[in-house]
């Protein structure tokens, strides 16, 4: 009964009851949107990085280097010599090494000439079909399957370099030979192929080049001349096969784990000092990025404490003017046998149900905002949020936080209503 009472007590006013509702909505949002993107953005980017201590790449920004190599996100910082990177790769300290070669994208998707290895580095199986075993074939991640509609058998033609609206060569196909499972990691949204593919373009392209002079360098791994007949496409295949040599080729990066920590510690500066190559620590430059990432978080989230605050007021101030013109309502309550904890409770029951209402509204706006950000990164860098993910632990102490802000709101009006003086409130009415 003192619910219902509560209940239709705060919408007397509803335009007082409103605002309080929409600034504790606010801040519970913003906070709850934080705590998502935060718990999530951590956990995608450490799942990514485990298993990789050093990534060995051409000199530049580390943190590119990083970027581009580990999470597909940025543009590589150049091209480093394969002969050269080999003999690191073979170095005692290394336990596993996987080459990396970028060429062209599908409709946005990059396509990364690979090794095997790259798919077991992150726990991905071929779901269907087969693994690459020939030039131009390719397996696709989980998620360009489903939203390309790719199956086994299929062909696609690659545009140049990162960007979606590159020119697309459209006299040479890949073929999708498998497709691999999902893992909620960067392989779901790439496209794999053997170095050689690449190569294979590399050097096709600087021939096209050299006969129509208006042929722009890139490097991309398109096969197939002839589509019309199987066989003369074998054919182009294994000969593709014969003439690639390693000799000064190139790829963009090595993912190297080593078999003890101290590769970690010495390798940076050896690599630094011996070759025109750099080796960077995602683990080091992902935590600078957290902390930069983190003081817009931190800023965000003293704004949205901020708003929760001014919320708090806002129901202070509600609850106190009403008080006034609700005393004499309050005295006829004691007259009919209502109880001092009563009426106090009654007032907390008020402040806690605008407080409950703004939580579970926040935390709808909050998901929803989330769903907007999941779209907009899922375009831009192929990396999607869960809204309906729950973080429970953090998410417990914002409402344990919330219903203190409505406690406290509601402690001295409802100590006024508590000590309420029937007989000189009805006296004076």
């Amino acid at each position: 009964m003192i619910t219902k009472i509560a209940w239709k007590n705060i919408w007397f006013k509803p335009l007082n009851t409103a605002l309080s509702i929409i600034l504790l909505t606010a801040s519970v949002a913003i906070i709850t949107l934080l705590i998502l993107l935060q718990e999530q953005f951590e956990k995608k980017f450490s799942d990514n990085i485990d298993g990789i201590d050093i990534v060995l790449g051409a000199q530049g920004s580390p943190l590119q280097l990083i970027l581009s190599s580990v999470y597909q996100v940025d543009a590589p910082t150049g091209n480093i010599d394969y002969t050269e990177a080999k003999k690191w790769m073979k170095h005692p300290f290394v336990q596993t090494a996987i080459p990396l070669a970028f060429g062209d994208n599908y409709r946005g998707f990059r396509i990364v000439g690979t090794t095997p290895d790259y798919l077991i580095k992150y726990g991905a199986e071929v779901k269907e079909g087969k693994i690459f075993a020939n030039n131009f074939e390719v397996v696709v991640g989980s998620e360009i399957a489903e939203k390309m509609s790719l199956k086994i058998g299929d062909k696609f033609f690659g545009s140049h370099g990162d960007a979606e609206e590159g020119e697309v060569h459209e006299n040479h196909a890949y073929i999708v030979t498998g497709i691999a499972s999902k893992t909620g990691k960067v392989i779901d949204n790439l496209i794999l192929c053997n170095i050689q593919s690449v190569w294979a373009m590399h050097d096709h392209e600087h021939e096209e080049g050299a006969e129509a002079d208006d042929h722009e360098h890139s490097v991309t791994a398109n096969v197939h001349e002839d589509h019309e007949h199987d066989h003369a496409e074998e054919g182009h295949h294994e000969h593709d096969e014969a003439d690639i040599t390693e000799e000064g080729k190139e790829i963009t990066a090595v993912l190297v784990k080593f078999r003890s920590k101290m590769g970690i510690v010495t390798w940076p500066r050896i690599i630094a000092q011996n070759t025109k190559m750099q080796a960077a620590s995602p683990a080091i430059e992902i935590n600078r990025l957290f902390s930069l990432f983190g003081i817009g978080l931190d800023a965000l989230k003293y704004l949205a404490y901020g708003i929760m605050l001014i919320s708090g007021i806002s129901i202070f101030i509600a609850l106190f003017n009403t008080l006034k013109e609700r005393k004499y309502e309050f005295a006829l309550l004691r007259v009919n046998g209502a109880s001092r904890l009563q009426l106090l409770s009654l007032v907390l029951i008020e402040s806690l149900l605008l407080c409950i209402t703004g939580y579970v509204f926040g935390t709808i706006v909050g998901r929803i905002a989330l769903m907007f950000i999941s779209g907009s990164s899922e375009d831009e860098f192929k990396m999607s949020f869960n809204p309906f993910e729950f973080v429970w632990e953090k998410e417990g102490y914002l409402f344990l936080l919330t219903i203190f802000v409505g406690i406290l709101a509601a402690v001295i009006p409802a100590v006024k209503a508590y000590s309420l003086n029937i007989s000189k409130t009805l006296a004076n009415a």
